[in-house]
Protein backbone atom coordinates (compact mmCIF):
# COMPACT_ATOMS: atom_id res chain seq x y z
CA UNK A 1 0.00 0.00 0.00
CA UNK A 2 2.94 2.15 0.74
CA UNK A 3 4.30 1.76 -2.56
CA UNK A 4 0.81 2.62 -4.44
CA UNK A 5 0.45 5.39 -2.59
CA UNK A 6 4.11 7.08 -2.66
CA UNK A 7 3.69 6.59 -6.69
CA UNK A 8 0.31 9.01 -6.54
CA UNK A 9 1.70 11.17 -4.69
CA UNK A 10 4.81 11.18 -7.12
CA UNK A 11 2.11 11.29 -9.92
CA UNK A 12 0.57 14.59 -8.61
CA UNK A 13 4.10 16.65 -8.04
CA UNK A 14 4.92 15.95 -11.59
CA UNK A 15 1.39 16.55 -12.58
CA UNK A 16 1.30 19.84 -10.16
CA UNK A 17 4.94 20.66 -12.03
CA UNK A 18 3.14 20.38 -15.70
CA UNK A 19 0.77 23.04 -14.67
CA UNK A 20 2.66 25.45 -13.13
CA UNK A 21 4.90 25.64 -16.20
CA UNK A 22 1.97 25.97 -18.53
CA UNK A 23 1.09 28.49 -16.03
CA UNK A 24 4.60 30.60 -17.24
CA UNK A 25 4.36 29.87 -20.77
CA UNK A 26 0.48 31.40 -20.87
CA UNK A 27 2.26 34.34 -18.99
CA UNK A 28 4.91 34.87 -21.08
CA UNK A 29 2.93 34.53 -24.50
CA UNK A 30 0.21 36.87 -23.54
CA UNK A 31 3.11 39.54 -23.00
CA UNK A 32 4.99 38.67 -25.73
CA UNK A 33 1.91 38.71 -28.05
CA UNK A 34 0.67 41.84 -26.80
CA UNK A 35 4.48 43.59 -27.72
CA UNK A 36 4.37 42.15 -30.71
CA UNK A 37 0.53 43.82 -31.47
CA UNK A 38 2.40 47.23 -30.50
CA UNK A 39 5.42 46.90 -33.13
CA UNK A 40 3.14 45.77 -35.60
CA UNK A 41 0.69 48.87 -34.98
CA UNK A 42 3.71 50.94 -35.98
CA UNK A 43 4.40 48.59 -39.33
CA UNK A 44 0.92 49.59 -40.09
CA UNK A 45 1.79 53.12 -39.79
CA UNK A 46 4.88 53.28 -41.40
CA UNK A 47 3.37 50.80 -44.68
CA UNK A 48 0.44 53.15 -44.58
CA UNK A 49 3.03 56.03 -45.22
CA UNK A 50 5.01 53.93 -48.05
CA UNK A 51 2.13 51.95 -49.73
CA UNK A 52 -1.09 54.04 -48.83
CA UNK A 53 -3.96 52.97 -46.79
CA UNK A 54 -5.47 50.30 -48.97
CA UNK A 55 -2.51 48.57 -49.58
CA UNK A 56 -2.59 47.39 -45.71
CA UNK A 57 -6.24 46.91 -45.46
CA UNK A 58 -5.42 43.26 -44.88
CA UNK A 59 -2.48 44.38 -42.00
CA UNK A 60 -5.35 46.13 -40.74
CA UNK A 61 -8.06 43.75 -40.54
CA UNK A 62 -5.85 41.78 -38.91
CA UNK A 63 -5.04 43.60 -35.94
CA UNK A 64 -8.39 44.84 -35.32
CA UNK A 65 -9.06 40.58 -35.00
CA UNK A 66 -5.96 40.20 -32.80
CA UNK A 67 -6.69 42.68 -30.41
CA UNK A 68 -10.22 41.55 -29.84
CA UNK A 69 -9.38 37.77 -29.57
CA UNK A 70 -5.94 38.86 -27.57
CA UNK A 71 -8.83 40.68 -25.08
CA UNK A 72 -10.45 37.37 -24.20
CA UNK A 73 -6.60 36.28 -23.09
CA UNK A 74 -6.26 38.43 -20.84
CA UNK A 75 -9.85 38.11 -18.96
CA UNK A 76 -8.48 34.31 -18.79
CA UNK A 77 -5.37 35.33 -17.45
CA UNK A 78 -6.99 37.66 -14.47
CA UNK A 79 -9.13 35.30 -13.99
CA UNK A 80 -6.00 32.70 -12.97
CA UNK A 81 -4.68 35.54 -10.75
CA UNK A 82 -7.96 36.80 -8.88
CA UNK A 83 -8.57 35.79 -5.27
CA UNK A 84 -11.36 33.00 -6.44
CA UNK A 85 -9.68 29.88 -6.03
CA UNK A 86 -9.42 27.66 -8.92
CA UNK A 87 -9.52 23.63 -9.43
CA UNK A 88 -6.40 22.63 -11.43
CA UNK A 89 -8.61 21.84 -14.25
CA UNK A 90 -9.63 24.97 -14.95
CA UNK A 91 -6.59 26.51 -14.62
CA UNK A 92 -5.07 24.20 -17.47
CA UNK A 93 -8.03 25.06 -19.63
CA UNK A 94 -7.77 28.16 -19.19
CA UNK A 95 -3.55 28.15 -19.89
CA UNK A 96 -3.92 26.25 -22.89
CA UNK A 97 -6.87 28.54 -24.00
CA UNK A 98 -4.42 31.51 -24.10
CA UNK A 99 -1.39 29.59 -25.26
CA UNK A 100 -3.56 28.68 -28.36
CA UNK A 101 -4.81 32.35 -28.68
CA UNK A 102 -1.06 33.99 -28.78
CA UNK A 103 -0.42 31.20 -31.17
CA UNK A 104 -2.50 31.76 -33.54
CA UNK A 105 -2.34 35.83 -33.31
CA UNK A 106 1.10 35.37 -33.80
CA UNK A 107 1.15 33.69 -36.94
CA UNK A 108 -1.65 36.02 -38.46
CA UNK A 109 1.00 38.85 -37.94
CA UNK A 110 3.17 36.93 -39.39
CA UNK A 111 1.08 36.14 -42.77
CA UNK A 112 -0.05 39.87 -43.07
CA UNK A 113 3.37 41.24 -42.69
CA UNK A 114 5.20 38.93 -44.76
CA UNK A 115 3.30 39.88 -47.38
CA UNK A 116 3.53 43.51 -47.42
CA UNK A 117 7.10 42.96 -46.89
CA UNK A 118 8.20 42.75 -50.40
CA UNK A 119 6.38 45.91 -51.41
CA UNK A 120 7.46 48.00 -48.90
CA UNK A 121 11.05 47.11 -49.59
CA UNK A 122 10.42 47.61 -53.16
CA UNK A 123 8.42 51.11 -51.97
CA UNK A 124 12.07 52.08 -50.40
CA UNK A 125 13.85 51.42 -53.18
CA UNK A 126 11.54 53.34 -55.80
CA UNK A 127 14.28 55.65 -56.78
CA UNK A 128 16.62 52.88 -57.59
CA UNK A 129 14.27 50.67 -59.08
CA UNK A 130 13.72 53.40 -61.50
CA UNK A 131 16.89 54.45 -62.67
CA UNK A 132 17.45 50.71 -63.48
CA UNK A 133 14.15 50.78 -65.25
CA UNK A 134 15.28 53.13 -67.56
CA UNK A 135 18.63 51.43 -67.88
CA UNK A 136 17.05 48.88 -69.09
CA UNK A 137 14.92 50.88 -71.44
CA UNK A 138 18.27 51.80 -73.50
CA UNK A 139 19.33 48.42 -73.57
CA UNK A 140 15.85 47.33 -75.04
CA UNK A 141 15.45 50.34 -77.49
CA UNK A 142 19.16 49.28 -78.95
CA UNK A 143 17.70 45.53 -79.19
CA UNK A 144 14.74 46.95 -81.79
CA UNK A 145 16.68 46.99 -84.58
CA UNK A 146 18.31 43.70 -84.47
CA UNK A 147 14.88 42.60 -83.42
CA UNK A 148 13.04 44.02 -86.95
CA UNK A 149 16.08 42.91 -88.75
CA UNK A 150 16.03 39.05 -87.37
CA UNK A 151 12.40 39.23 -88.60
CA UNK A 152 12.61 40.55 -91.72
CA UNK A 153 15.34 37.97 -92.20
CA UNK A 154 13.15 35.20 -91.37
CA UNK A 155 10.12 36.39 -93.64
CA UNK A 156 12.23 35.03 -97.01
CA UNK A 157 12.90 31.92 -95.61
CA UNK A 158 9.90 30.70 -93.54
CA UNK A 159 6.19 31.00 -94.46
CA UNK A 160 3.38 33.78 -92.51
CA UNK A 161 2.26 31.30 -90.73
CA UNK A 162 5.20 29.97 -89.57
CA UNK A 163 6.46 33.67 -88.22
CA UNK A 164 2.77 34.33 -87.14
CA UNK A 165 4.27 34.20 -82.89
CA UNK A 166 7.23 36.64 -83.56
CA UNK A 167 6.22 38.86 -86.42
CA UNK A 168 4.99 41.36 -84.05
CA UNK A 169 7.11 40.83 -81.77
CA UNK A 170 8.87 44.39 -82.05
CA UNK A 171 5.64 46.39 -82.89
CA UNK A 172 4.39 45.05 -79.52
CA UNK A 173 8.01 45.41 -77.28
CA UNK A 174 8.22 49.40 -78.83
CA UNK A 175 4.63 50.21 -77.26
CA UNK A 176 5.95 48.09 -74.02
CA UNK A 177 8.96 50.18 -73.96
CA UNK A 178 7.05 53.24 -74.38
CA UNK A 179 4.58 52.62 -71.86
CA UNK A 180 7.63 51.54 -69.11
CA UNK A 181 9.39 55.03 -69.94
CA UNK A 182 6.01 56.82 -69.50
CA UNK A 183 4.94 54.72 -66.23
CA UNK A 184 8.24 55.12 -64.42
CA UNK A 185 7.50 59.12 -65.16
CA UNK A 186 4.62 59.18 -63.58
CA UNK A 187 5.85 56.97 -60.67
CA UNK A 188 8.24 59.54 -60.09
CA UNK A 189 6.25 62.19 -59.85
CA UNK A 190 3.36 60.62 -57.74
CA UNK A 191 5.72 59.89 -54.82
CA UNK A 192 7.37 63.42 -55.16
CA UNK A 193 3.73 64.85 -54.87
CA UNK A 194 3.26 62.27 -51.60
CA UNK A 195 0.93 59.78 -53.51
CA UNK A 196 2.33 57.16 -52.82
CA UNK A 197 -0.22 54.58 -53.26
CA UNK A 198 -0.18 55.92 -57.17
CA UNK A 199 3.09 56.02 -57.16
CA UNK A 200 3.76 52.14 -56.76
CA UNK A 201 1.20 51.24 -59.23
CA UNK A 202 2.93 53.21 -61.47
CA UNK A 203 6.30 51.63 -60.50
CA UNK A 204 4.77 48.06 -60.58
CA UNK A 205 3.03 48.26 -64.39
CA UNK A 206 6.53 49.73 -65.26
CA UNK A 207 8.47 46.85 -64.32
CA UNK A 208 5.95 44.22 -65.59
CA UNK A 209 6.31 46.59 -69.14
CA UNK A 210 9.90 46.10 -69.04
CA UNK A 211 9.61 42.38 -68.16
CA UNK A 212 7.10 41.50 -70.85
CA UNK A 213 8.98 43.67 -73.48
CA UNK A 214 12.49 41.54 -72.81
CA UNK A 215 10.45 38.27 -72.97
CA UNK A 216 9.12 39.71 -76.70
CA UNK A 217 12.53 40.19 -77.64
CA UNK A 218 14.17 37.12 -76.34
CA UNK A 219 11.76 35.05 -78.31
CA UNK A 220 12.40 36.69 -81.34
CA UNK A 221 16.70 35.63 -81.05
CA UNK A 222 15.69 32.46 -80.03
CA UNK A 223 13.03 31.67 -82.66
CA UNK A 224 15.77 31.59 -85.29
CA UNK A 225 17.87 29.26 -83.28
CA UNK A 226 14.83 27.03 -82.82
CA UNK A 227 13.97 27.09 -86.56
CA UNK A 228 17.17 26.32 -87.65
CA UNK A 229 17.24 23.09 -85.45
CA UNK A 230 13.51 21.98 -86.43
CA UNK A 231 14.60 22.41 -89.99
CA UNK A 232 17.76 20.05 -89.17
CA UNK A 233 15.55 17.32 -87.74
CA UNK A 234 13.44 17.72 -90.55
CA UNK A 235 16.24 17.08 -93.12
CA UNK A 236 17.06 13.94 -90.62
CA UNK A 237 13.73 12.43 -90.13
CA UNK A 238 13.16 12.21 -94.25
CA UNK A 239 16.02 10.58 -95.12
CA UNK A 240 14.90 8.10 -92.40
CA UNK A 241 11.60 8.17 -93.36
CA UNK A 242 12.58 6.77 -96.86
CA UNK A 243 14.57 4.13 -95.53
CA UNK A 244 11.68 2.92 -93.23
CA UNK A 245 9.37 3.20 -96.50
CA UNK A 246 11.67 0.86 -98.29
CA UNK A 247 12.58 -1.70 -95.70
CA UNK A 248 8.50 -2.10 -94.99
CA UNK A 249 7.65 -3.25 -99.05
CA UNK A 250 8.66 -6.60 -97.61
CA UNK A 251 5.08 -6.25 -95.43
CA UNK A 252 3.17 -4.11 -97.36
CA UNK A 253 0.93 -7.25 -97.87
CA UNK A 254 -0.13 -6.32 -93.88
CA UNK A 255 -3.24 -3.54 -93.92
CA UNK A 256 -1.67 -1.67 -91.71
CA UNK A 257 1.91 -0.99 -92.65
CA UNK A 258 0.41 -0.59 -96.49
CA UNK A 259 -1.73 2.11 -94.63
CA UNK A 260 0.75 3.36 -92.88
CA UNK A 261 3.35 3.64 -95.76
CA UNK A 262 1.20 5.51 -97.83
CA UNK A 263 0.45 8.17 -95.40
CA UNK A 264 4.43 8.50 -94.93
CA UNK A 265 4.53 8.92 -98.50
CA UNK A 266 2.22 11.58 -98.85
CA UNK A 267 3.77 13.26 -95.84
CA UNK A 268 6.32 13.41 -97.91
CA UNK A 269 5.32 14.58 -101.11
CA UNK A 270 3.58 17.65 -98.98
CA UNK A 271 6.93 19.06 -98.10
CA UNK A 272 7.95 22.33 -99.37
CA UNK A 273 10.19 22.30 -102.26
CA UNK A 274 13.39 23.84 -101.55
CA UNK A 275 14.09 27.33 -101.59
CA UNK A 276 10.16 28.25 -100.78
CA UNK A 277 9.04 29.64 -97.28
CA UNK A 278 8.34 26.55 -95.17
CA UNK A 279 6.73 26.11 -91.97
CA UNK A 280 9.49 23.66 -90.36
CA UNK A 281 7.58 23.25 -87.16
CA UNK A 282 4.69 22.40 -88.85
CA UNK A 283 6.19 19.54 -91.23
CA UNK A 284 8.46 18.07 -88.67
CA UNK A 285 5.46 17.08 -86.39
CA UNK A 286 3.47 15.77 -89.42
CA UNK A 287 6.35 13.49 -90.73
CA UNK A 288 7.29 12.64 -86.99
CA UNK A 289 3.66 11.30 -86.70
CA UNK A 290 3.77 9.58 -89.77
CA UNK A 291 7.21 8.10 -89.19
CA UNK A 292 6.31 6.93 -85.75
CA UNK A 293 2.90 5.35 -87.17
CA UNK A 294 4.62 3.12 -89.75
CA UNK A 295 8.04 2.31 -87.27
CA UNK A 296 4.82 0.96 -84.77
CA UNK A 297 3.00 -0.91 -87.54
CA UNK A 298 6.32 -2.85 -89.11
CA UNK A 299 7.11 -3.66 -85.34
CA UNK A 300 3.57 -4.94 -84.89
CA UNK A 301 3.52 -6.96 -88.29
CA UNK A 302 7.09 -8.37 -87.26
CA UNK A 303 6.03 -9.20 -83.97
CA UNK A 304 2.74 -10.94 -85.49
CA UNK A 305 4.90 -13.25 -88.16
CA UNK A 306 7.43 -14.49 -85.36
CA UNK A 307 4.67 -15.03 -82.84
CA UNK A 308 1.41 -15.66 -85.04
CA UNK A 309 -1.47 -15.41 -84.12
CA UNK A 310 -4.17 -18.56 -83.63
CA UNK A 311 -6.54 -19.68 -86.22
CA UNK A 312 -10.16 -17.63 -85.47
CA UNK A 313 -11.75 -21.37 -86.06
CA UNK A 314 -9.18 -22.93 -83.34
CA UNK A 315 -10.39 -20.51 -81.12
CA UNK A 316 -14.29 -20.53 -81.92
CA UNK A 317 -13.51 -24.55 -81.39
CA UNK A 318 -12.12 -23.49 -77.90
CA UNK A 319 -14.83 -21.40 -76.91
CA UNK A 320 -17.75 -24.50 -77.85
CA UNK A 321 -16.00 -26.87 -76.16
CA UNK A 322 -15.95 -24.76 -72.93
CA UNK A 323 -19.94 -23.83 -73.73
CA UNK A 324 -20.46 -27.58 -73.77
CA UNK A 325 -18.31 -28.23 -70.31
CA UNK A 326 -20.18 -25.49 -69.02
CA UNK A 327 -24.04 -26.68 -69.94
CA UNK A 328 -22.85 -29.84 -68.17
CA UNK A 329 -21.79 -28.23 -64.95
CA UNK A 330 -24.32 -26.16 -64.93
CA UNK A 331 -26.83 -28.65 -64.77
CA UNK A 332 -25.54 -31.10 -62.61
CA UNK A 333 -24.79 -27.95 -60.04
CA UNK A 334 -28.72 -26.72 -60.74
CA UNK A 335 -30.23 -30.36 -60.33
CA UNK A 336 -28.35 -30.99 -57.56
CA UNK A 337 -28.91 -27.47 -55.55
CA UNK A 338 -28.63 -29.21 -51.70
CA UNK A 339 -25.54 -31.43 -52.18
CA UNK A 340 -23.25 -28.83 -53.79
CA UNK A 341 -20.55 -27.52 -51.79
CA UNK A 342 -18.67 -24.18 -52.07
CA UNK A 343 -15.69 -24.77 -54.55
CA UNK A 344 -18.02 -26.30 -57.03
CA UNK A 345 -20.17 -22.89 -57.12
CA UNK A 346 -17.27 -20.78 -57.18
CA UNK A 347 -15.43 -22.26 -59.92
CA UNK A 348 -18.46 -22.05 -61.85
CA UNK A 349 -19.42 -18.72 -61.70
CA UNK A 350 -15.37 -17.98 -62.12
CA UNK A 351 -15.72 -19.84 -65.71
CA UNK A 352 -19.24 -17.97 -66.13
CA UNK A 353 -17.38 -14.58 -65.34
CA UNK A 354 -14.74 -15.73 -68.13
CA UNK A 355 -16.77 -17.07 -70.92
CA UNK A 356 -19.65 -13.48 -70.37
CA UNK A 357 -15.85 -11.28 -70.94
CA UNK A 358 -15.07 -13.42 -74.20
CA UNK A 359 -18.68 -12.73 -75.69
CA UNK A 360 -17.14 -9.32 -75.90
CA UNK A 361 -14.21 -10.19 -78.02
CA UNK A 362 -16.17 -13.56 -80.05
CA UNK A 363 -19.23 -11.76 -80.46
CA UNK A 364 -20.73 -12.64 -83.53
CA UNK A 365 -18.32 -10.81 -85.75
CA UNK A 366 -14.64 -11.87 -86.61
CA UNK A 367 -12.20 -11.89 -83.71
CA UNK A 368 -9.13 -9.41 -84.34
CA UNK A 369 -6.16 -11.05 -84.81
CA UNK A 370 -4.49 -9.51 -81.95
CA UNK A 371 -7.21 -10.61 -79.84
CA UNK A 372 -7.19 -14.35 -80.70
CA UNK A 373 -4.44 -15.89 -78.34
CA UNK A 374 -6.41 -14.25 -75.28
CA UNK A 375 -9.07 -15.25 -76.47
CA UNK A 376 -7.96 -18.95 -76.95
CA UNK A 377 -6.09 -18.94 -73.64
CA UNK A 378 -9.25 -17.76 -71.53
CA UNK A 379 -11.68 -20.29 -73.55
CA UNK A 380 -9.60 -23.21 -72.16
CA UNK A 381 -8.93 -21.59 -69.04
CA UNK A 382 -13.07 -21.28 -68.96
CA UNK A 383 -13.39 -25.25 -69.70
CA UNK A 384 -11.05 -26.12 -66.93
CA UNK A 385 -12.92 -24.60 -64.08
CA UNK A 386 -16.19 -26.06 -66.05
CA UNK A 387 -14.43 -29.58 -65.67
CA UNK A 388 -13.05 -28.79 -62.33
CA UNK A 389 -16.85 -27.73 -60.83
CA UNK A 390 -17.93 -30.83 -62.35
CA UNK A 391 -15.77 -33.67 -60.91
CA UNK A 392 -16.57 -31.38 -57.62
CA UNK A 393 -19.96 -31.40 -58.00
CA UNK A 394 -20.05 -34.91 -58.18
CA UNK A 395 -17.83 -35.55 -55.37
CA UNK A 396 -20.01 -33.30 -52.87
CA UNK A 397 -23.36 -35.34 -54.46
CA UNK A 398 -21.11 -38.64 -53.86
CA UNK A 399 -20.19 -37.40 -50.08
CA UNK A 400 -23.73 -36.25 -49.40
CA UNK A 401 -25.74 -39.69 -50.56
CA UNK A 402 -27.06 -41.87 -47.39
CA UNK A 403 -24.76 -44.71 -46.67
CA UNK A 404 -26.84 -46.60 -44.58
CA UNK A 405 -28.63 -50.13 -46.41
CA UNK A 406 -32.35 -49.50 -44.08
CA UNK A 407 -33.86 -51.49 -47.53
CA UNK A 408 -34.16 -54.09 -50.11
CA UNK A 409 -33.20 -57.33 -49.42
CA UNK A 410 -30.41 -58.49 -46.81
CA UNK A 411 -27.14 -56.59 -47.69
CA UNK A 412 -28.85 -55.18 -50.52
CA UNK A 413 -29.09 -51.77 -49.33
CA UNK A 414 -25.39 -51.05 -49.36
CA UNK A 415 -25.31 -52.79 -52.97
CA UNK A 416 -28.30 -50.69 -54.08
CA UNK A 417 -26.31 -47.65 -53.05
CA UNK A 418 -23.28 -48.87 -54.47
CA UNK A 419 -25.48 -49.70 -57.62
CA UNK A 420 -27.11 -45.71 -57.00
CA UNK A 421 -23.43 -44.14 -56.65
CA UNK A 422 -22.58 -46.15 -59.89
CA UNK A 423 -25.83 -45.33 -61.79
CA UNK A 424 -25.06 -41.07 -60.64
CA UNK A 425 -21.22 -41.63 -62.08
CA UNK A 426 -22.27 -43.47 -64.89
CA UNK A 427 -24.85 -40.43 -65.65
CA UNK A 428 -22.31 -38.17 -65.42
CA UNK A 429 -20.03 -39.81 -67.17
CA UNK A 430 -22.17 -40.64 -70.26
CA UNK A 431 -22.78 -36.71 -69.89
CA UNK A 432 -19.09 -35.70 -70.00
CA UNK A 433 -18.24 -38.18 -72.69
CA UNK A 434 -21.47 -37.33 -74.91
CA UNK A 435 -19.81 -33.52 -75.06
CA UNK A 436 -16.42 -34.25 -75.73
CA UNK A 437 -18.01 -36.78 -78.72
CA UNK A 438 -20.42 -33.63 -79.77
CA UNK A 439 -17.11 -31.43 -79.85
CA UNK A 440 -15.41 -34.48 -82.21
CA UNK A 441 -18.00 -35.14 -84.43
CA UNK A 442 -18.83 -31.13 -84.85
Amino acid sequence: MAGIWGTRKKERAQLAAQDAELGRQADAALVATDERLRSTADELMFAEIELGRDATADLRAALTAVRQHLGEAFHLNQLNHDEIPDTPEELRTRNARILQLCEWAGELLDDRTEALAAPIERARRAPEIIAGIRKDLVTLRDRLPAAEATVARLAGRYSAEALRKISGNPTEATQLIDFAAHGSDISEARRQSGQREQANLALETAMEAVRRATTLLDAVDAYEVEALRAASTLAAIVDDSREDIVTARDLRHVPEVAAASVALEKALSTLAPAGTPTDPFLELTSLREANGTLDAAVAKARQRAAHPAPPEAHVRHAIDDADRQLGVARSVISGHRGWIGADARTRLAEAERIRHDLSAVAGGGAIDEDDREKALADARRCGQLASEALQLAQRDIDSSRPNDGGWGPQGGGRRGNGGGGDMMGGILGGLVIGSLLDGMFD
